[in-house]
């Protein structure tokens, strides 16, 4: 690692299970690119790999190894020579890779065959960046670190993604959200307002939540809640009336109404969303929540992803 970039952590596709013991899953803050980036190589879809976040990193491979970026446009070079992402390639001993700030969304992806090495925590090698806990040396990374990789399980073979896949796949800025636990907690002119404002994520926005900034869509007063367990992409409304979007760090419990939730079919695109981005929300039933979801799973798992 000669420059770590802004926040580089090695992610997985988290560790599910321990919100009772106030443990959120973590993971890739986009999983969908991450997927693809290890379906690219022939990795099983979960194997660890490094998440950048706005500002990539440098680095130099000791030996050769194959590599995909996935993700957002960071500007990657390899030995000084522009390289593409959605696509599998190999790096020669001693070549060096270069990224710079976004071009587009918020994450990039390095992915390598074999994947990352470090010790699982709970069974899972991401990083809780807040907590401090899991990945490499349960932290981002620093300059100067030395990371292993896994054995390859394949020999070297170019894939690609489908241009027209890849389209589908692409991180939204209108939202599609179900309704939310305490929905009916909102006059009926808030909830008309959240559906018609346009927000911009707030500059104090992190891993753990999406603070937004626009129209106030306070819950009807004299109301209170028992604190319960709140879910990934839920939509929290505390007394400023600003939302916030609860992220792969969230805690696993909360006291404010949730107006709605992120479908998860949606929830790669929050990992993209950048301060001062704008976005919207748009209303679905869960019915087509769920068909959404199923659709972009045929889709990733279809021979459109990581082909010859």
């Amino acid at each position: 690692m000669i420059e770590p970039g802004l926040l580089t952590t090695v992610q997985d596709l988290g560790r599910e299970g321990f919100g009772p013991m106030g443990v959120s899953p973590s993971g890739a803050a986009d999983a969908v690119s991450l997927r693809i980036g290890n379906r690219l190589l022939g990795n099983l879809e979960n194997t660890a790999a490094l998440e950048m976040t706005l500002l990539g990193g440098v680095f130099r491979f000791a030996h050769a190894a194959v590599i995909a970026l996935s993700g957002s446009d960071f500007g990657a070079t390899l030995d000084g020579t522009h390289i593409t992402l959605w696509e599998s390639l190999q790096v020669p001993p001693g070549g060096t890779l270069r990224l710079g700030p976004t071009r587009s969304g918020a994450r990039c992806y390095l992915c390598v065959q074999g994947g990352i090495a470090v010790e699982p925590f709970l069974g899972s090698a991401s990083t809780h960046v807040l907590s401090g806990l899991g990945g490499f040396a349960e932290r981002p990374l620093h300059r100067g670190d030395m990371l292993r990789i896994g054995s390859a399980s394949e020999p070297f073979r170019e894939r690609q993604i489908d241009a027209k896949a890849l389209e589908s796949l692409a991180p939204r800025k209108v939202l599609r959200v179900t309704a939310g636990p305490q929905h009916d907690w909102f006059s009926e002119s808030s909830r008309r307002a959240f559906y018609a404002a346009t927000y911009r994520v707030a500059e104090e926005s992190n891993r753990m939540g999406l603070r937004l900034e626009g129209i106030s869509v306070p819950a009807v007063s004299g109301r209170e809640m028992i604190t319960e367990g709140v879910s990934l992409g839920a939509i929290q409304v505390p007394a400023s009336g600003q939302p916030i979007i609860l992220f792969v760090e969230q805690q696993t419990t909360g006291g404010y109404p949730k107006i709605a939730n992120v479908i998860s079919a949606d929830f790669h695109s929050l990992g993209q969303l950048r301060p001062r981005d704008k976005i919207r929300f748009e209303r679905v039933d869960f019915e087509t929540a769920h068909s959404l979801l199923r659709e972009r799973e045929r889709l990733i798992e279809s021979d459109k992803i990581g082909s010859p």
